[in-house]
């Protein structure tokens, strides 16, 4: 998986904005203004995802490259390397997921305003 890889499938998800509110190196992901995925753009060593604690904790068991958020609230957000250990499908998952979470706590006023998108 490359940079364009990714940036391509995060846009692609319904109500997704990209930004770069904390510089110019870092490539942020929002569903109707709420961040889900993160990553820099010049180096793409990893990507931070969001992801429900519970999950968080199995997964960084299971996985050498999925580890707590680098910056982030460690409780919510993995660092996942992009080391090539992980499959582009797994990580295509992981990215699903955190949309998902991302979605479900969302205001009822913006849930109905991304069912009302294209």
């Amino acid at each position: 998986m490359n940079i364009e890889w990714f940036r391509d499938y995060c846009i692609s998800l319904k109500g997704v904005t990209e930004e770069f509110p904390f510089g110019e190196e870092t490539l942020v992901f929002k569903v109707m203004g709420k961040m889900f995925a993160l990553t820099d753009v010049d180096l793409f060593t990893s990507v931070n995802l969001k992801c429900d604690p519970e999950k968080a904790v199995q997964l960084r068991e299971q996985h050498a490259a999925i580890q707590p958020g680098y910056h982030m609230n460690k409780n919510h957000w993995n660092t996942v390397l992009m080391d090539g250990t992980l499959s582009d499908k797994f990580v295509k998952e992981l990215i699903n997921d955190s949309y998902t979470l991302v979605v479900s706590g969302l205001t009822k006023k913006l849930k109905g305003e991304l069912e009302k998108l294209p």
